[in-house]
């Protein structure tokens, strides 16, 4: 694939920070769903977690 080149009014479109924008959106997105979830389970009355290895969270 060749590049081709952009002219000066394609070049002034070009919005170098939403990728960004977007990664940091999404991933605010992402922690305050899991800190929901995490605050769900901590606060259910009956609750546990059981990890690989053999690890096991109970509480009542």
């Amino acid at each position: 694939m060749e590049g081709a080149l952009l002219s000066e009014k394609e070049l002034t479109t070009i919005a170098p920070g939403e990728a960004l924008t977007l990664t940091a959106v999404m991933a605010v997105l992402v922690i305050a769903v899991m800190a929901v979830v995490i605050y769900r389970l901590l606060k259910s009355s009956d609750g546990g977690v059981k990890l690989p290895g053999g690890w096991s969270f109970d509480w009542k």
